[in-house]
């Protein structure tokens, strides 16, 4: 008999695995043991978790206690050693002998499995292409995370109208400011970039200091909704006062590529193609991308970093938009398109849009003006 999808094996928390919470939409933060036979869904779990997992009814529950805990609490076993034996005792149970696990699989509980007689074998790209296609559930919170993105855009660009150049302001009075907007609509975000000047051209500098007129200033903001724990991501360009010719001259262009590549986008659609079209624009323009440089040298200026990527309980997901990419669009895939151009120790300009692919083409999550100024 053909199996056609392999067993399955996830030892982890909610919180810190995103392999996990697609699996089992609930924020549980101790580790417990998820398993896939035959198509069927079991879980491992303490009785403290059973209740709300029953609630689901996707699962069928084997509770610690009805594994032996209490028999080998008095073996005198270190908890340790108990741990090991009840994900044993529930790999058993269900009757897997052989199981896709993904690359983050504990080693302690691979070496146990394996050596009492469990195969195991990683396949990242598995669990990758698992998550792609979006649940309802999933693009509801993306679409919350996306308001609260845009509502708290509103309140950085009132507070570089208002206060850049007119008393001061910092990098962390707009992000302090922004994550209150965070908070307010449900979401909320470890850090995100608000990068003046020269930050902005450093890839993933947060940004920090002062921010003064005349310099372009790159936010890009990926909170994450606090039901569904699914992101978003966006990115603007501002400059207070006069834009420099440099900086209008990226911004258009920056500009000119996102609405290409959004236009490409849809069910089938090449990535590397939709890369390529990017460079395309900027290469005309006299503007090095990674596709022109010198082998063996980085790149610091110019269009130094892809595309784009797919966006979901991790911030960066397949697919992605970039030199080694080797996939289609397929419905369901939420993707950025973030084209940007720099110049290293001077500034740069980035926008990024978020597009949900359709069975028909592509609907642009996204609905926020591209100004330069604020």
């Amino acid at each position: 008999m053909v199996r056609f999808m392999p067993d399955v094996l996830i030892y982890a928390d909610t919180f810190r695995s995103p392999e996990l919470r697609h699996e089992i939409p609930l924020g549980i933060p101790d580790p417990i043991l998820y398993l896939e036979k035959d198509g069927k869904r079991h879980i491992v779990t303490h009785s403290m978790e059973a209740a709300r997992l029953a609630e689901l009814n996707r699962y069928e529950l084997h509770l610690t206690d009805e594994l032996g805990l209490d028999e080998l609490v008095k073996s005198g076993k270190s908890r340790d050693e108990i741990r090991n034996e009840l994900q044993l005792r529930g790999v058993r149970e269900v009757g897997i002998e052989s199981a896709v696990v993904p690359e983050t699989f504990p080693l302690w509980l691979a070496d146990h499995l394996r050596a009492n007689g469990i195969e195991l074998r990683t396949d990242a790209e598995l669990f990758d292409e698992r998550r792609r296609a979006k649940t309802a559930d999933q693009l509801a919170g993306m679409r919350r995370a996306q308001a609260a993105a845009e509502a708290a855009m509103d309140r950085c660009r009132e507070l570089l109208r208002t206060r850049v150049g007119n008393g001061g302001l910092t990098v962390e009075e707009v992000k302090g400011a922004m994550s209150v907007v965070f908070a307010e609509h449900g979401t909320a975000a470890d850090d995100f970039i608000v990068a003046p000047g020269p930050q902005g051209a450093m890839g993933h500098d947060m940004g920090s200091g002062p921010i003064e007129p005349g310099v372009p200033i790159v936010v890009d903001i990926w909170p994450r909704d606090n039901e569904s724990f699914v992101f978003c991501d966006m990115t603007r360009t501002f400059v207070v006062g006069d834009v420099p010719d440099d900086v209008r001259e990226w911004h258009r262009l920056c500009k000119e590529a996102l609405d290409r590549a959004v236009s490409e986008i849809g069910p089938g659609a090449d990535c590397k193609a939709i890369f390529d079209g990017t460079c395309e624009i900027f290469e005309a323009a006299g503007e090095p991308t990674q596709r022109t440089k010198a082998p063996g040298v980085p790149l610091h200026d110019g269009f130094f970093h892809g595309l784009g990527h797919g966006v979901g309980l991790e911030v960066h997901e397949e697919p992605g938009f970039g030199l080694m990419s080797d996939k289609a669009l397929l419905p369901g895939d939420v993707v950025t398109v973030e084209p940007g151009l720099y110049r290293r120790g001077y500034g740069g300009v980035r926008l990024e849009d978020l597009v949900l692919v359709t069975e028909s083409g592509a609907e642009n999550l996204t609905r926020y003006p591209y100004d330069l100024a604020p």
